[in-house]
């Protein structure tokens, strides 16, 4: 059973499934479900729980012995069950098929895993847990929901804030939920409960953007040229490896150069999308919204300049690699099927 986030409160009220699967891309999220979830546990009675690790070396008969490992006294136990990099590999994927299988009374198990791509979610030990379990995806909200999401937090502390507020916050914790978590939590101790204006807000909020390349390439794809800048910037503060930059910005470019090109030869997207293996639907639907203003011409311009970064990377021309970063992020921010390449 897959219940969303918000849905997972009611869901623990009542006597406990069997098994819990949670996962998603923010740690924060998943940590604080998991949270939910022992302290449910230790409500209902689950006095006992114990911690596995599944890292290198794991013994994946463990699994199966905490679960038949209850005390003398026979007390419920929760199975506290962490993958770290989410791949349990063959005989972990067996022995989780095994085991969602056989699930014993008096005992909840509760697996935390990371972020899973497209194929670990269609492999036969998630199916099989899913299908034996409670399956719940953690995800950071989108970029747009981030000052609902702060709001949200603010009020299990009885405080708010402006709009304007609630922006400033999401811009300067953009994509670092922890951080966010911690800077909430210092407006709760700073102020009391009631509305919080942007002065005080800005005075307390530190700047913990987490920069990164990834955030970088959803930039570009929505055409925002600003975000791009910013980004930029925080990469090169951060000390990012410019080949780094250059390889996510020129494979995203590769990528809509081939399904544009796909496009104007009469190819249905969907089946281009499949091609160059475009499968989460999130960044399907950035691209579509990115490839009505993106003409050929301006795509294969964009790879002539990669190309040029790449070459000041390798120290055969001359120029500052960060600005033209951003001069490549520009041209495609502002580029639109019916104008014309930009000029440089």
């Amino acid at each position: 059973m897959n219940l969303r986030p918000e849905q997972l409160s009611a869901q623990l009220a009542k006597p406990l499934a069997p098994l819990y699967i949670l996962h998603g891309n923010e740690p924060l999220l998943v940590l604080e479900a998991g949270d939910a979830v022992r302290a449910a546990a230790r409500k209902q009675g689950y006095a006992e729980r114990e911690v596995l690790v599944a890292g290198q070396g794991f013994r994946w008969d463990t699994l199966q012995s905490a679960a038949g490992n209850l005390s003398l006294f026979g007390e419920s136990k929760l199975v506290d069950l962490r993958i770290p990099n989410g791949k349990p590999g063959r005989d972990g994927g067996d022995a989780l098929q095994r085991y969602a299988r056989h699930l014993d009374d008096g005992i909840v198990t509760l697996i935390s895993l990371p972020e899973l791509d497209w194929a670990a979610r269609k492999a036969a030990w998630f199916v099989t847990l899913a299908e034996a379990g409670v399956v719940v995806e953690l995800n950071a909200p989108e970029r747009e929901r981030l000052p609902d999401w702060i709001a949200q937090r603010l009020a299990r502390q009885q405080q708010k804030a402006t709009p304007d507020a609630l922006a400033f916050i999401a811009e300067h914790i953009e994509g670092n939920l922890l951080a966010a978590h911690q800077e909430i939590l210092k407006l709760g101790l700073l102020h009391e409960a009631g509305e919080l204006s942007l002065e005080a807000v800005r005075d307390a909020v530190l700047n913990v953007a987490r920069y990164d390349v990834d955030k970088l390439r959803t930039a570009l794809l929505e055409g925002d040229a600003a975000r791009c800048a910013r980004l930029l910037e925080g990469l090169k503060g951060e000390g990012e490896a410019p080949p780094l930059v250059l390889w996510a910005l020129a494979n995203e470019i590769r990528t809509l150069a081939n399904l544009r090109q796909g496009m104007d030869e009469g190819q249905q997207l969907q089946g281009l999308l499949k091609a160059e293996r475009v499968f989460e639907e999130r960044r399907k639907q950035a691209i579509q919204r990115a490839l009505p203003r993106l003409a050929s011409g301006t795509l294969r311009t964009a790879i002539l300049h990669a190309a040029k970064i790449d070459r000041m990377i390798k120290g055969l021309a001359g120029g500052d690699v960060w600005d033209e970063f951003l001069q490549l992020c520009l041209r495609l921010t502002r580029g639109s099927a019916n104008q014309p390449p930009a000029r440089r």
